[in-house]
């Protein structure tokens, strides 16, 4: 999946001279949480966020105090160095950006131009819709050697069960490293067949962890 499936187009964005008051507007009318501040080419330049307008904002108890303050350009409190994506970008890339610069919002430009936007709740709701979590399923995990065609092998088992594979996850066993962890989501309320014939070809069965159901 590419960022251009998921990213948000309908862009509220400011220019740097504009003010810190509109930005608090736009902050508390549009409910949105970022706001990118282009030039006049509509390259983004900077960015905000309600938590920047939150630190420069009056007090609720101090109301007319420093208001002049929010007659200041936008520029002034701005993030200059803005991360951004491509359109073509693939989500498990971004993804990547969001966690190792621990950001909450990620700006898409394509010929240098703003074009979209990705949230961290973007994110967040398309790891559910691909991970399949937003149906009705069943997780197993399951441990197996850490060797080539594994996968594959133990796949088949859901097949002959005729049971629907929605997503997998395959990540190292921390405490073995010569074993790894598939995380299968299946189409199923009732996982027992498959877990009976997993159990049969020899594979640990980690979750669910039924009682009554043996190799």
């Amino acid at each position: 999946m590419i960022i251009e499936e998921i990213m948000n187009t309908n862009l509220i964005t400011m220019r740097p001279h504009e003010t810190i008051a509109k930005a608090c507007e736009y902050i508390q009318t549009k409910r949105i949480r970022h706001i990118p501040i282009v030039d006049e080419n509509f390259h983004v330049i900077g960015i905000v966020t309600d938590r920047d307008i939150r630190d420069v904002s009056p007090s609720i108890f101090h109301s007319e105090e420093h208001i002049e303050d929010l007659q200041k350009p936008i520029a002034s409190i701005m993030t200059e160095e803005v991360i951004t994506g491509h359109p073509l970008d693939f989500v498990e890339e971004v993804s990547a950006i969001f966690y190792e610069h621990k950001i909450g919002c990620l700006p898409i430009e394509s010929e240098g131009k703003l074009v979209g936007i990705v949230t961290e709740t973007d994110m967040l709701h398309t790891l559910v819709k691909v991970m399949g979590a937003d149906q009705p399923s069943s997780l197993i995990e399951i441990q197996v050697d850490n060797k080539l065609g594994m996968l594959a092998e133990v796949a088949q088992v859901f097949c002959e069960k005729n049971v629907n594979i929605i997503s997998v996850l395959v990540y190292p066993d921390k405490k073995d490293s010569s074993r790894k962890l598939l995380l299968f989501r299946v189409q199923t309320m009732n996982p027992v067949k498959v877990i009976e014939g997993l159990k049969k070809r020899g594979y640990t069965v980690l979750w669910p962890n039924l009682p009554g159901v043996s190799s």
